[in-house]
């Protein structure tokens, strides 16, 4: 299991990359955050055993209707575009939804592999540790990395700092709740985004991105009443 759950984020991390070289992130990262709980709802009954209240799924529903909203958006919005960006977005969303199996995956493995080690910050750790020696190994660019580390110091410990806490709070969830219900919640940090780029950046919200807002902030209510 933990050469699984030490690949499969190195698989993301390519996955990631190829999916926004050939399109936006703001196509490719809804669709695969917003699929990847879909699948981890249906294949955790099977899998893990784990069978959600019919509250529970109707949030998740939701949720991931919201997400999936603002994929759905962005492609109508480019409607007009070229033969060859149409054929650029096709790539983007098969990358995406390529990653969005690989989330679902690691997801589930994360679940099982944090309830036995029973010890959340101590599994992020040595998950962290284990990921960031498969990308160093299958990296081409090692000898670049020392230079950019001292350039983006500060970057580098705050982002490293909130993505190790996130994860590990994630993951002391999954041995509270079931991981079907965590994925889900987990993407509401959409909402975060949204209200960030509202009310720092000024950015005007259409009113198609206001109902997937709506959808994720009903869903999140409604896991939460279940």
């Amino acid at each position: 299991m933990a050469g699984g759950v030490g690949l499969l984020p190195v698989l993301y991390y390519r996955l990631l990359a190829a999916a926004y070289h050939h399109g936006d992130m703001s196509q490719a990262y809804p669709l695969m955050r917003g699929a990847a709980p879909l699948l981890v709802a249906l294949a955790s009954a099977p899998l893990l055993g784990e069978r959600l209240h019919w509250r529970q799924d109707l949030a998740i529903a939701l949720i991931c209707g919201g997400v999936l909203t603002l994929t759905i958006l962005r492609g109508a919005s480019a409607g007009a575009d070229s033969a060859a960006n149409r054929a650029a977005r096709r790539r983007a969303t098969l990358y995406a939804l390529l990653n969005a199996a690989v989330i679902a995956a690691y997801t589930m493995l994360d679940g099982v592999g944090v309830r036995r080690a029973g010890a959340p910050a101590g599994y992020a750790m040595w998950l962290f540790v284990l990921t960031a020696a498969l990308l160093l190994a299958s990296s081409g660019r090692r000898a670049e990395l020392p230079a950019y580390a001292r350039a983006h110091a500060r970057l580098l410990l705050l982002g490293g700092a909130g993505t190790l806490a996130a994860y590990g709070l994630a993951l002391w969830a999954m041995t509270q709740a079931p991981v079907a219900a965590v994925a889900a919640l987990r993407e509401t940090a959409i909402l975060f985004a949204a209200a960030i780029a509202a009310l720092l950046l000024r950015e005007r919200l259409a009113p198609g991105r206001l109902l997937a807002i709506g959808l994720i902030a009903c869903g999140a209510i409604v896991m939460r009443l279940g």
